[in-house]
């Protein structure tokens, strides 16, 4: 993977089929999910996303990807991960310090415009406050208005996990916040997320082993496991180097078993990498990545978590109220229903993957 040679050094070194730190992915894959069945929980997917997905500016310890929002919507990333801080009554894209030249307002646009152009897909999108010493006043509120305003009644904010079927062309938001409930609940997954690298062989082998509990482990609760890190002595990219080739590889040894490996968040991931997580998903039905997947439904549970939690499929007119745990859930905007017939038999183009150095 990615062995440099004379005259093509310099690109070759920067893409692989697991690591990509290019101006535009190598591949494309905008409609994966179209050929699922309707019925499918999010829960039993094996879904790409990147870890601070709009983290492309300031210095080499801060940046995390080199593919814009729309250029990792179209290789098939669809769970993005957002920090935002609330400024002058908005709220701006930042990694750390370093403001990331967008707002939640734009990104939420320019998903909605991907979707409402692929309507069969949906995006996860965790919206978090980032680096607040304490939780900012207004931000929740500020929050709240942007999806209602910004949402076009395509954002799902419900604590339930949705079936694809209920959420295709709209916003998943996994909520991160302190007190107010406004979204799937994000501390209630299983998640492995541990960024801050002493040892890359601990960091993969942390991966490694979440990876494997989300293929074995309840198919009724969204496992994460973030492939990223950072840290004293090295940063994004040199992490990214180290795990995602690792990742590749363990993957490719279940390739063409029908395996659930939840989300698979990165930075800087290869094409070949992105292509084994969605292919996962294709054993289903015959054939390989151009057949349509199926699998059988799955009763929802809620998911396990730190104790219950009140659920909201209360009416959005009877918001807000409090839990038992003294959070408070927000009213959730309206969701249109679908009017399209259900997606049972659509095939992926034989040309999802375009040519590249998978």
């Amino acid at each position: 993977q990615g062995t440099c040679s004379p005259g093509g050094m310099e690109v070759q070194c920067r893409r692989s089929a697991a690591f990509d730190c290019m101006p535009q992915p190598a591949a494309c894959c905008p409609d994966w999910m179209a050929g699922l069945p309707d019925a499918l929980p999010l829960s039993r997917l094996s879904i790409p996303g990147t870890h601070d997905s709009l983290s492309l500016f300031g210095s080499r310890r801060l940046r995390c990807q080199s593919w814009g929002l729309e250029a990792q919507l179209a290789a098939g990333v669809r769970f993005l991960d957002v920090r935002c801080k609330l400024a002058r009554g908005e709220l701006h894209i930042y990694h750390l310090c370093t403001f990331q030249r967008a707002s939640l307002r734009g990104v939420l646009r320019r998903t909605l415009r991907f979707l409402r152009a692929h309507p069969g897909e949906a995006v996860l999108m965790r919206i978090k406050e980032e680096l607040p010493i304490f939780p900012r006043p207004g931000f929740a509120a500020r929050l709240h208005r942007c999806l209602l305003e910004e949402g076009q009644g395509r954002v799902w904010c419900r604590e339930e996990v949705p079936t694809l079927g209920q959420v295709r062309g709209k916003i998943v938001v996994l909520e991160a916040l302190a007190r107010e409930v406004l979204g799937i609940p994000y501390e209630q997954l299983s998640i492995s997320d541990a960024w801050n690298v002493l040892s890359l062989e601990r960091k993969w082998a942390r991966a490694r082993r979440h990876l494997e509990r989300a293929a074995g482990g309840d198919p009724t609760t969204m496992h994460l496991t973030f492939c990223s890190g950072n840290g004293l002595f090295t940063c994004p990219e040199e992490v990214a180097r180290f795990v995602n080739p690792r990742c590749y590889q363990h993957l490719r040894r279940r390739g063409g078993q029908s395996v659930r490996w939840g989300v698979v968040i990165m930075d800087f991931p290869g094409a070949g990498l992105l292509r084994l997580i969605v292919e996962s998903n294709a054993p289903w039905a015959s054939g390989h990545i151009t057949a349509a997947p199926s699998t059988p439904t799955v009763p929802l549970r809620q998911p396990h978590g730190r104790g219950d939690r009140c659920r909201s499929r209360h009416s959005s007119t009877h918001c807000p109220r409090r839990c038992p745990s003294g959070r408070t859930l927000l009213p959730a905007p309206r969701l249109c229903r679908r009017t399209s017939a259900p997606v049972e038999q659509k095939r992926v183009s034989s040309s999802c993957w375009a040519p590249g150095n998978l």
